[in-house]
């Protein structure tokens, strides 16, 4: 019950600034939670895969855009609305907004798919197909 208090200091607790300072690069961090949201890409061969972790969002929260050679993923949480609002206790999810971009140097822009499946966007990045020279033989006159 001691969270559920709803007077808490909105400047953070000495915890919180202990918990930034183990995550930071002092102590040997990456630095990976100022990332937006996690993504891994996957090399397979004709494509890449991009599978990025959005839990909490609803495909309609989601846009994916390609403009010049960049595809840029972004997600966006409005605040709910509606119901009855003198219950809450606390609340903090209101708002949240994430935005990653991604170069598309080497990919089929045209044949992008997307699919969103248990907080998980995936993408197929389909390979250009590099063109070949044709092969011929010249006769010598």
């Amino acid at each position: 019950m001691f969270d559920l208090v709803p007077f808490e200091n909105s400047a953070g607790s000495i915890f919180d600034t202990f918990d930034r300072m183990l995550n930071s690069s002092f102590f040997g961090g990456v630095g990976m939670d100022t990332v937006p949201f996690r993504t891994d890409i996957v090399d397979e061969g004709d494509r890449y895969v991009l599978k990025a972790d959005l839990p909490g969002f609803s495909k309609e929260d989601i846009n994916i855009s390609v403009d010049g050679g960049r595809l840029q993923l972004s997600a966006e949480h409005k605040e709910e609305s509606g119901g009855d609002q003198k219950n809450y206790v606390r609340r903090e999810r209101r708002y949240s907004a994430y935005s990653r971009s991604f170069d598309l140097q080497g990919i089929d822009a045209e044949k992008i798919s997307a699919s969103y499946r248990d907080g998980v966007l995936s993408l197929n990045l389909p390979k250009l197909i590099e063109a070949k020279p044709e092969s011929r033989k010249i006769e010598v006159k």
